[in-house]
């Protein structure tokens, strides 16, 4: 490791807050997100509790100022990255900037919505939400919301997805190939996974008790969050005092 690596800037968007203040709100106060599904078109809406973020796509959209028909997922990335980079306060363009975003249901919610047209008329649907299926694309999108192209990498390995985002920016910087990094990660609930998770009889129908001796499952949730990782000479030309590194 040539150089040490800080952290900048924060974003997150989950089921218990749409920012840094609003996260750390709810954890002092023990407040769940876990509820009944009211967005995601499931037969288990009343039966299987998720961490659903409260907006629906067309409000997510309008409060990013951009149009409705990108993913879901993309849209969350695209609001966390956004507020990660605000938070850090640097002018990406300066610097050899990159992003690094982990994912692993990309643009599905938008090909279920194809599929389930195509199979009563194959004459319907529409291809446009067919394209952003690939996990790479969301991390497309999210690069060109912040005018990002000179390094773009998706990371799919699961739950560590966005640990290894992370570290993969770590080393960027560390060795020089890059000044700045935003790395993190975003998902979307999908049938697909909250059907699969099903499948395998490990999601629990109450809010998930972890560690405790009558635990019964866990519970699926959505959400995304991103870091803007700095290099040393990032952080002493814009006299940026780091939240850690």
């Amino acid at each position: 490791m040539k150089g040490r690596v800080h952290v900048a800037g924060i974003g997150v968007i989950s089921a218990i807050g749409t920012s840094i203040p609003e996260t750390l709100a709810s954890f002092e106060s023990q407040s769940s997100g876990i509820r009944n599904i009211t967005l995601l078109d499931s037969i288990h809406h009343d039966v299987l509790p998720v961490g659903e973020i409260a907006w629906s796509n067309e409000e997510l959209a309008d409060r990013l100022s951009i149009e409705p028909y990108v993913t879901r997922t993309a849209l969350l990335g695209i609001y966390a990255a956004r507020e990660a980079v605000n938070d850090a306060g640097i002018d990406l363009r300066k610097w050899r900037a990159g992003l690094i975003s982990a994912t692993t249901v990309g643009g599905m919610d938008k090909t279920e919505g194809f599929f389930i047209d195509f199979l009563k008329n194959s004459g319907s649907g529409r291809l446009r939400n067919v394209v952003n299926h690939e996990c790479g694309r969301s991390t497309e999108i999210i690069a060109d919301d912040l005018g990002l192209d000179r390094f773009i990498s998706t990371v799919n390995t699961a739950c560590s997805s966005s640990v290894n985002a992370i570290a993969l920016g770590v080393r960027l910087i560390a060795h020089g190939m890059l000044d700045i990094v935003v790395a993190g990660g975003t998902d979307s609930l999908s049938k697909f996974t909250l059907n699969g998770f099903n499948s395998l009889m490990i999601l629990d129908n109450k809010p998930c008790r972890p560690f405790d001796a009558n635990r019964n499952g866990l519970n699926l949730g959505e959400g995304a969050g991103f870091v803007v990782l700095v290099s040393d000479r990032v952080k002493h030309t814009c006299g940026l005092r780091p939240e850690s590194f």
